[in-house]
């Protein structure tokens, strides 16, 4: 993981009660994967059926195993007490995921998890970042609607059967110093 000097001055002081965000380690693989398997099958399943499209746990797994290898990727992980309940991954100024289990949903972490990776994204001296989102993932794109993402034209097809279109959003961050987080 790159350098994270001053990483923590950088975030919001706003906790979800008990969750607590780190940056994850190789032995988090399971748990990642765990937590990116519960959101997506809560969140998908009128996209990819499970009968008919089983979920690419290897894949995923492979996915991961990569990103915390990675010396450009940053990856947090959300756990309350000893459950992972969230993560998110950047990495050369795109948010590559950000996922939260269901019965977590709606109690601020997934806000709480992407101000820490756009404080990230921003600490790397990015002025913008880009991510993938399922066309018909209604939930992220009105969630990231909501914190100022934009479609930015690009279109796509998914990585997996039965190969969905993804559509490209945007978002320009402000310079730290105007938002309050660093300075």
């Amino acid at each position: 993981m790159p350098d994270r000097s001053g990483y923590a001055a950088a975030v919001s002081d706003f906790q979800p009660a008990g969750a607590q965000i780190r940056p994850a380690r190789a032995d988090d693989l399971e748990a990642l994967v765990a937590v990116q398997r519960a959101a997506e099958l809560a969140a998908l399943r009128h996209v990819f059926p499970p009968a008919e499209h089983p979920y690419p746990t290897q894949a995923v797994t492979a996915r991961w195993r990569t990103g915390l290898a990675s010396a450009e990727a940053s990856v947090l992980l959300a756990e309350t007490g000893q459950r992972a309940v969230g993560l998110a991954c950047v990495a050369s100024g795109w948010l590559r995921g950000l996922f939260v289990v269901p019965d977590a949903w709606g109690g601020g972490l997934a806000d709480r998890l992407h101000a820490e990776a756009m404080a990230i994204v921003r600490l790397e001296g990015n002025s913008r970042c880009r991510l993938w989102v399922l066309e018909e993932n209604h939930r992220a794109r009105r969630f990231y609607g909501r914190l100022g993402w934009r479609p930015d034209g690009r279109r796509q097809p998914a990585p997996f059967p039965p190969y969905p279109p993804e559509i490209g959003y945007a978002l320009e961050l402000a310079h730290p110093r105007t938002t309050g987080h660093l300075g």
